[in-house]
C-alpha cells in the first residue's frame, strides 16, 4: 500500500494538470459553440418571425388601395372578410372609420372578420369607444404603419377573440386627411409556436417581451402581460437580469450570461425586424455542458482506473513476496478474537518466517487445550446456575400462588362463616323475644350461607386430583341418564341461591332421552355454568336450551349481562383466575366444569359472536 501510494503522490499531480488544462479549455470551446449555436438558431427563428410578420404586412397592404377606391360599408365587410379567409396566418381584420365618416351610422363604424374554426365570421361591430384602444390610437398618431404590442382583443364590441393577438395596424388617408384604420391581427399562440418549431437544446426556450418589458410569449404563462423581465427582482441581487431586461428594452442585440431561477444560462436576444418587440432563447448551462460533463466522466473514470491499475499492481508485487506473513497475521488476528478453532499449518522453510510459523502454531495448539477446558468447567456452571434459577423460580411461583390461594380461600370462607356465626350468637340470645318472621328470615340466611360454604368446600375438593380421573371412568360410576331431567336438577339448584330468577328452559328432546355417563359431575357441571351466568345476568334474562346432533347433546346456557372480555378468553378455565379479584368466588367453577366436560368426553367452548353477555355450550357424547 505504501509503494502504491507513492506511485499516486507523483501521478496524481500530472494528471490533475493535464485534466484540468483539458478541462478549461474543452470549456471554453464548448461554450464558443454554444453561443454561436444559440446565435444562428435565434437569427433562424427571426427571419421565420420576419416572413411570418411579413405576410400579415403584405396582406394589409395589397388590399388597402382597393379600400380607398371603395370605400363603401358593403365593400369595407367584404374586404375585411377576404384579408382574413385568404391568409392562413391572419387571426382577424378590421377596417375602422373615423366618427361621423358614415353619417347613416353615425359616429361609429367598423367591419370585423374574425376565424372561427374553418371559416370566418363577419359583421358590423356594435357602438363601442374604439378610439381609444391601441390599435386604433397608436397608428393614427404615428402616421404610419406600426405593429402594436400583444393585447386581449376582448371589448364592447359585438365579436372577439377568446386569444391574445398582435395588430399590424395602417393609418388610411384620403386626400390628406385620416380617415381610419386597418388592422389584420395575428394570433399569439401561432407565433409562439412558430418561433419554438426549433430549439438548440432540450430545455431551452424562448421569451418574446415587449417594449416595457412586459412577457408576451414565456414557458410560465402565469407571467404573460401581469410581470415584467424587472418584476420583483432586487438590484442587487439581480443585476443580470436587469441589465438583460435593459438590452432588449432598448432593442440591443447580443449574449449575455444570466443567472435566471437560480439556474445558470446563455441568453441570446435580438429586436424582432419592424416591431418594439425583443425576442430571446435562453439556453441553460446543464444542457449546454451536457456532454462536456460526459466527457469530463468518462476521462475522470479513465483516470482513476488507470491510477487504481498501478495501486494493485505494486500491492500484488508486494504481497506475493509476504504472503506467509500476512496469512500469520490474520490468524493471529482471528486467534486473538477468541476463534481458538483456527488451525496454522506446519512450515518446512528454515528462514524467519518459517521458524515464527512453526512456532505460532505449537503455541495454538497448547493455548487450544487450555480453552478447551475452561470452556467445558463454564459450560457445565452455567447448565448449573440455570438449574438453580429455573427452580427458584418455580418455587417462588408456587409460593406466591399458595398465598394468593390462601387468602382468596379464606376470605371467600370467612364471609359466609362470620354471617352464620352471628346469626347463631343472635339466636342465642334473643329466644323468646324473635317473631317468626325474623327467625325464618335468619334462618333462610344462614342456609343460603351455609349453602354457598358447602359449594366452595366441593369445589375445593373437586379442584384437588385425588382418584378424581379414575372416578370419572370408572364404568360403576357412569349411568343412564336423562338430558332433561339433569338439566331440570340444575335449574332447581340454581334457582336456590337465586330465589328471584326466572330461568328459562327450551328442550328439543324427549325426556326418555337418556345418555350413559357420568351424573354427578355432568349435573356439577351445568350448575356452575348457570350459576355463573345467574350471577353475571342482568337478573331477568338467563336460559338452558337442549337440542341434539348426530352424535352429541348440546347444552346452550345464555344470558344478558356484563360477558367476558376478550382479554381473558384465553385464561378464564386456569385454576384460581377470576376476571376481577375482587369479586365474589375462588376462580373454580369454569376450570372445573372444563375439566369435569372433557374427562366426560364433550366439550366446553364460550361462543364469542354472543355480544349481549356470555353464551357457553357444552356437548356430551350420546355414548
Amino acid at each position: 500500500m505504501k509503494l502504491g501510494l507513492g506511485f499516486l503522490l507523483l501521478a496524481v499531480p500530472i494528471f490533475i494538470v493535464a485534466l484540468g488544462t483539458l478541462f478549461l479549455q474543452s470549456r471554453h470551446i464548448i461554450r464558443e459553440e454554444a453561443q454561436s449555436r444559440a446565435t444562428t438558431v435565434l437569427n433562424t427563428t427571426l427571419q421565420r418571425v420576419n416572413r411570418y410578420l411579413n405576410t400579415i404586412e403584405t396582406a394589409t397592404n395589397s388590399y388597402e388601395w382597393m379600400v380607398m377606391e371603395d370605400l363603401r360599408p358593403e365593400a369595407l365587410l367584404e374586404y375585411t372578410r377576404r384579408i382574413t379567409w385568404m391568409n392562413h396566418n391572419v387571426n382577424g381584420c378590421s377596417i375602422t372609420m373615423e366618427p361621423y365618416f358614415f353619417e347613416k351610422y353615425g359616429r361609429y363604424f367598423s367591419a370585423y372578420s374574425i376565424k372561427e374554426g374553418d371559416s370566418v365570421r363577419t359583421i358590423r361591430e356594435g357602438e363601442y369607444d374604439y378610439f381609444n384602444k391601441v390599435w386604433y390610437k397608436t397608428p393614427k398618431t404615428l402616421g404610419e404603419p406600426c405593429w402594436v404590442e400583444p393585447f386581449d382583443d376582448y371589448n364592447e364590441g359585438t365579436l372577439y377573440t377568446t386569444e391574445l393577438i398582435a395588430s399590424y395596424c395602417k393609418p388610411m388617408y384620403q386626400k390628406g386627411k385620416f380617415i381610419g384604420v386597418i388592422s389584420t391581427d395575428l394570433s399569439l399562440r401561432r407565433l409562439k409556436e412558430t418561433i419554438n418549431s426549433e430549439k438548440p437544446y432540450p430545455n431551452s426556450y424562448f421569451v418574446l417581451i415587449g417594449r416595457e418589458g412586459h412577457y408576451f410569449i414565456h414557458p410560465d404563462t402565469a407571467k404573460l402581460f401581469n410581470q415584467t423581465i424587472f418584476s420583483d427582482r432586487d438590484a442587487n441581487q439581480h443585476t443580470d437580469l436587469i441589465a438583460l431586461g435593459h438590452e432588449m428594452t432598448a432593442g440591443e442585440k447580443g449574449n449575455m450570461k444570466v443567472i435566471i431561477e437560480n439556474t445558470p444560462c446563455l441568453v441570446s436576444y435580438d429586436r424582432v425586424p419592424n416591431t418594439s418587440w425583443s425576442l430571446a432563447l435562453v439556453c441553460p448551462e446543464d444542457d449546454i455542458l451536457q456532454s462536456y460533463r460526459v466527457l469530463t466522466i468518462l476521462i475522470l473514470l479513465l483516470a482513476t482506473a488507470g491510477l487504481i491499475s498501478v495501486v494493485l499492481l505494486c500491492r500484488l508485487a508486494v504481497s506475493h513476496a509476504i504472503s506467509p506473513l500476512k496469512q500469520l497475521l490474520n490468524q493471529s488476528k482471528l486467534i486473538t478474537a477468541g476463534h481458538y478453532d483456527q488451525q496454522i499449518a506446519h512450515s518446512k522453510s528454515t528462514h524467519v518466517v518459517g521458524r515464527l510459523q512453526n512456532s505460532f502454531a505449537a503455541m495454538l495448539a497448547a493455548l487450544n487445550t487450555h480453552v478447551n477446558a475452561i470452556k467445558q468447567t463454564n459450560q457445565e456452571m452455567l447448565r448449573s446456575n440455570e438449574e438453580l434459577a429455573r427452580a427458584t423460580q418455580l418455587a417462588e411461583e408456587a409460593d406466591r400462588q399458595k398465598t394468593t390461594f390462601i387468602q382468596n380461600t379464606t376470605h371467600q370462607i370467612r364471609t359466609p362463616l362470620n354471617i352464620i356465626m352471628g346469626f347463631a350468637q343472635v339466636i342465642r340470645d334473643s329466644v323468646g323475644m324473635l317473631s317468626e318472621d325474623e327467625i325464618k328470615n335468619i334462618i333462610e340466611t344462614m342456609d343460603h350461607n351455609a349453602k354457598s360454604l358447602n359449594r366452595m368446600v366441593l369445589m375445593l375438593f373437586d379442584s384437588s386430583d385425588i382418584g378424581l380421573t379414575k372416578e370419572l371412568f370408572d364404568s360403576q360410576m357412569r349411568e343412564s341418564v336423562s338430558c332433561n331431567e339433569v338439566a331440570r336438577e340444575s335449574i332447581a339448584d340454581t334457582k336456590e341461591h337465586f330465589p328471584q330468577l326466572d330461568i328459562l328452559f327450551e328442550t328439543s328432546i324427549p325426556d326418555t332421552l337418556h345418555i350413559h355417563t357420568n351424573r354427578l359431575y355432568l349435573m356439577r357441571s351445568l350448575r356452575e355454568i348457570l350459576y355463573n351466568a345467574a350471577k353475571y345476568s342482568d337478573g331477568k334474562h338467563v336460559a338452558m336450551k337442549i337440542t341434539e346432533t348426530e352424535h352429541t347433546i348440546r347444552f346452550t346456557i345464555e344470558d344478558k349481562g356484563i360477558g367476558i372480555p376478550e382479554s381473558y378468553h384465553d385464561s378464564m378455565y386456569q385454576f384460581f383466575t377470576k376476571v376481577n379479584d375482587l369479586s365474589e368466588g375462588l376462580g373454580l367453577g369454569l376450570p372445573l366444569s372444563q375439566r369435569h366436560v372433557s374427562n366426560l368426553g364433550g366439550t366446553l367452548t364460550l361462543d364469542s359472536s354472543y355480544q349481549e353477555g356470555c353464551r357457553f355450550i357444552v356437548e356430551i357424547p350420546k355414548v
